[in-house]
């Protein structure tokens, strides 16, 4: 990528919109268009953390590290220049082009019945659940000719990886679900992967905007254990789509005073309760309250509620949570 490539994606990416994208908040303002806050790059209790939205800069008195928003890419997402650029061009444009996907594949929902069967069989039915969670399905082999026909190149479809580099759609009889830059996929068939994000990474915890709100978090693993407690109106749920919080997930979780409310899997082979309580641990080094749901011996919330499990008993399982 030349050197102008370079200058004209950081004029287009302003610093101060890419991290306000990733829950990064000014503590406070100074002249000249400078803000302090906590810095996004390590663990940080007091603001040493300065941006400067007029020259496009940034640098951190606490741990010495400073630059463009090239530079807090790669720092923030732990990659290499070449990898930096790329999640930034993607960034840049894949809003737009995710946002018309997620609305085909919602589309397609209800014009295919296994797809609806397998959402009634992991309990999700209502309405409201579906349109709050924006879900839909990925039957395959009609994306690519749909997104064509509104002018996308094939090219950008290979680079935003929603087809793959013989043509096809890479999602194929898989449920959907949109995230705030990304797709996840759940495979109904046995013989694919079960879970697949695209174009990367899973971000930040789910529908952290509505839920960091409140003063008590449940936070589950899966997006399925999220549509099952959001059924039973448990609103203050969020998910992290598997039990290894990222760095991002982590810093909400502790970005202001909460109780988390740990509703891992009860596996047999007991990782989600290691991983519950390696958790439990790190979060009490940041201060927060956390407390861990004892759930039924090989159930994880969804199971609990497609068996059975009420609203009513789920919040007995939250008061005796230790």
């Amino acid at each position: 990528m030349s050197r102008q490539a370079l200058d004209e994606l950081k004029q287009q990416i302003p610093l101060l919109d890419y991290l306000q994208a990733h829950d990064w908040r000014p503590a406070r303002q100074l002249s000249r268009g400078r803000l302090m806050g906590l810095c996004p790059l390590h663990e940080d209790h007091e603001p040493s953390f300065l941006v400067d939205s007029h020259k496009n800069l940034f640098y951190c008195y606490g741990c010495g590290r400073g630059g463009d928003v090239i530079r807090l890419a790669e720092l923030y997402h732990q990659v290499k220049f070449p990898q930096a650029v790329s999640l930034l061009r993607q960034w840049r444009g894949l809003a737009p082009l995710l946002h018309e996907v997620a609305g085909f594949y919602r589309m397609q929902l209800q014009r295919h019945g296994e797809a609806v069967a397998y959402l009634d069989q992991r309990g999700v039915r209502s309405p409201e659940l579906i349109e709050h969670m924006r879900i839909g399905y990925a039957p395959g082999g009609c994306l690519r000719g749909w997104l064509t026909q509104l002018g996308h190149s094939v090219q950008a479809l290979r680079q935003a990886g929603l087809v793959t580099a013989s043509g096809y759609d890479t999602y194929r009889h898989r449920v959907v679900f949109p995230l705030e830059a990304n797709l996840y996929g759940r495979s109904l068939s046995a013989t694919a992967p079960p879970h697949r994000f695209l174009p990367g990474v899973k971000g930040g915890l789910y529908s952290w905007d509505q839920v960091r709100l409140y003063p008590e978090v449940i936070l589950v693993e899966g997006l399925f254990d999220y549509a099952a407690l959001w059924q039973a109106d448990f609103r203050n749920v969020t998910c992290s789509m598997g039990t290894n919080l990222n760095a991002r997930q982590f810093r909400q979780l502790c970005d202001s005073p909460r109780t988390v409310y740990l509703a891992f899997d009860a596996d047999r082979n007991c990782s989600g309760q290691q991983a519950a309580q390696s958790l439990v641990c790190r979060l009490g080094e940041q201060g927060v309250n956390v407390r861990t749901v004892a759930l039924p011996a090989g159930h994880d919330p969804n199971s609990f509620f497609v068996q059975g499990g009420d609203a009513h008993q789920f919040q007995s399982l939250l008061e005796s949570a230790q």
